[in-house]
């Protein structure tokens, strides 16, 4: 089974445009059980579930059709049609595409730096999915929207949601069990903060890096079990507003997720010398008696988790720290 078997099962109505234009909105999301590592690559299905929580920063999507060509824009800058942002999002709109002259027009504007460990193309894909939603007419659920979301972008899944969010693995082999759905818990004092290290273009983009990574790391055999123990851990947590528990579990999981990559051939290292210090820094801190925890994507910037009580303490050790709302 590919992308286009699994958009004609889940997409049964005429795929003619009802509307003349569509904008939606989709949120980044922060896995805090990350999400590292395929057991399909064709069909993006994961390894492991993973676990979120959603900001209010994204991306917002306007799509309708163009006359002669595909014409791609980003943040009001056209997209040369020689880049890996245009390339690979025309191959998604190939999927949806009614007929081979039928052109889209997409407008993408991210409020979060793009390809810079921020989860933008998660954000991104998502959007885009909400939007061929209403241009066409589907009517699809969240559920099926989070799998189409996840052929263009994995973590895409869970940028369908607000809140804090479960993608589920899955066990299938054509995927249809792979989705993400909104877990019923919320937590009201819970703050999060990103300290950018780097603005700057990875120097190998996340889909190469976790493919070496579950390819040559020794240590990612041990990479499922630490999940799923974390993913309980922090379901418990939250539940149980144990914000300790939540924490320590949250920075363990990023830890353990850079050891897999340190452990690749060649190794993987999006850390700066600015971020081990910041890291050091924080368990200072902690260690001291401020409540700060942190987690990290696959890049070299920082995302801090503290509660209310503390958001003065961690501002003033940290002034440079962008405080980031989360979307309940």
């Amino acid at each position: 089974m590919n992308k286009k078997d699994t958009a004609n099962a889940l997409i049964s109505v005429k795929r003619e445009p009802v509307v003349e234009k569509a904008t939606a909105f989709a949120p980044v999301n922060f896995a805090l059980a990350k999400y590292w590592g395929k057991r399909d690559e064709e069909l993006m299905l994961p390894v492991t579930s993973s676990f979120s929580v959603a900001i209010d920063a994204g991306t917002t999507t306007t799509l309708c059709q163009a006359h002669d060509c595909d014409i791609v824009e980003l943040n009001g800058k056209r997209v040369e049609k020689s880049s890996s942002f245009y390339v690979r999002l025309i191959a998604f709109l190939d999927l949806f595409r009614p007929s081979p002259s039928f052109f889209f027009s997409v407008s993408t504007i991210n409020t979060i730096p793009t390809a810079a460990g921020l989860a933008s193309s998660a954000s991104g894909f998502a959007a885009l999915v909400l939007s061929l939603n209403t241009f066409f007419g589907w009517n699809l659920s969240q559920k099926n929207l989070s799998i189409l979301a996840r052929l263009g972008s994995g973590s895409a899944s869970r940028s369908i949601y607000p809140g804090f969010v479960l993608w589920n693995k899955g066990e299938r082999k054509d995927g249809m069990d792979s989705f993400s759905e909104p877990f019923d818990h919320w937590w009201d004092e819970l703050r999060f903060g990103i300290y950018v290290v780097s603005k700057e273009k990875k120097y190998i983009d996340s889909r190469s890096a976790m493919q070496r990574t579950v390819t040559t790391s020794p240590l990612y055999a041990f990479w499922p079990e630490i999940v799923d123990n974390d993913i309980s851990h922090i379901q418990k947590a939250i539940k149980q507003k144990e914000f300790s528990l939540f924490g320590t579990t949250i920075e363990q999981n990023a830890l353990a997720m850079h050891a897999t990559m340190f452990t690749t051939e060649p190794p993987v290292c999006y850390w700066k010398e600015e971020t081990l210090s910041t890291i050091q820094r924080i368990w200072k801190a902690r260690g001291e008696g401020l409540g700060v925890f942190f987690t990290m994507d696959a890049g070299p910037n920082i995302k801090m988790l503290f509660l209310e009580e503390q958001e003065k303490d961690v501002c003033r050790l940290f002034p440079d720290l962008s405080l980031l709302p989360l979307l309940a």
